[in-house]
């Protein structure tokens, strides 16, 4: 039996609003940190130890794991400039916590984000003893309404890479106050090479 004309567009609205009627957000790709200066350790190698399953949590929904924020800090940013001994890096903690408070009577719930972050750099020498460390650690908290999905994707989305970038920060800063006597100087840019000159020809 066909619907009169008038029935169909109730049906669609109807129907879109039992699905949702919201689009989710695009999916998020992981920040890239290649673009800032590299930090060169004075190290034959380095290592990217892996963390310890507890270090590791991210309630759903989490478009971005903040472990893969730090691995990809670290990775692009550091790297091994030759030298005595290794360079050990560990992801400490990589967190994204949620937590939920009701509304009163004409309130909807509110939603409390958090996002820790806690990486390490170990120095050891040769003869495998320790040669010194440096440890960053961030912590930001957001709050916003809990009945969009949409917002929840995005409210996490925009709270670990905000971590991450500060993260990043306070990693360099800890590194250079505990770790000077090991960073090397930056790599010496490619020189550009000449352009060939033109000579013009004499007009005969």
């Amino acid at each position: 039996m066909s619907l009169p004309r008038r029935a169909v567009l109730p049906v669609l609205l109807a129907t879109a609003a039992c699905g949702g009627g919201e689009a989710p957000p695009p999916p998020s790709s992981p920040p890239s940190y290649s673009h800032l200066t590299p930090l060169r350790i004075s190290v034959e190698r380095l290592e990217f130890v892996p963390p310890e399953p507890s270090a590791l949590r991210a309630m759903p929904p989490a478009p971005l794991l903040p472990a893969d924020v730090v691995r990809i800090m670290a990775q692009d940013r550091l790297s091994a400039a030759g030298g005595p001994g290794v360079a050990r890096f560990r992801i400490l903690a990589a967190t994204l916590v949620r937590e939920s408070s009701s509304g009163g009577v004409f309130t909807g719930g509110s939603e409390r984000v958090t996002c820790t972050l806690r990486c390490r750099l170990e120095i050891v020498s040769p003869e495998g003893q320790p040669a010194g460390f440096a440890e960053a650690e961030v912590r930001r908290m957001m709050t916003g309404p809990a009945g969009s999905e949409s917002e929840r994707i995005r409210r996490a989305d925009e709270i670990v890479r905000q971590a991450g970038r500060d993260l990043n920060v306070e990693f360099e800063f800890q590194l250079r106050r505990n770790l000077r006597a090991v960073l090397a100087a930056p790599a010496a840019p490619t020189p550009a090479t000449a352009p060939v000159a033109a000579e013009p020809l004499p007009r005969v």
